[in-house]
């Protein structure tokens, strides 16, 4: 059919690169790939200790306006968006009633 002629030379084309790339340099291209792969986690790993530092910050800022009476024990993040939850619902509350 005319489509499968058109498509020829681009197919032979695509294997002959596919082969070109399977050749000597493989071990280049692995240790290459492994690198980026690093480079990547690395990265990655980066971006979750700045988003965890972030949080954490948000946290202790969330904590510092909340009333606890030991003011010596530190809730825990459940405990502090528990609290934060409780404490604007019954402010919430009291400006209704008032």
């Amino acid at each position: 059919s005319p489509a499968r002629t058109a498509l020829a030379p681009r197919e032979t084309a695509a294997r002959r690169k596919g082969k070109a790339r399977r050749g000597r340099g493989k071990a280049r291209n692995e240790s290459l790939l492994s690198k980026q792969k690093r480079s990547r986690r690395m990265k990655a790993n980066d971006r979750e200790r700045n988003r965890m530092h972030h949080l954490n910050s948000a946290l202790d800022a969330l904590r510092s306006v909340l009333p606890t009476f030991p003011d010596d024990a530190k809730l825990t993040k459940i405990e502090t968006l528990r609290f934060a939850h409780n404490y604007i619902w019954a402010l919430t509350q009291s400006l209704r009633l008032a």
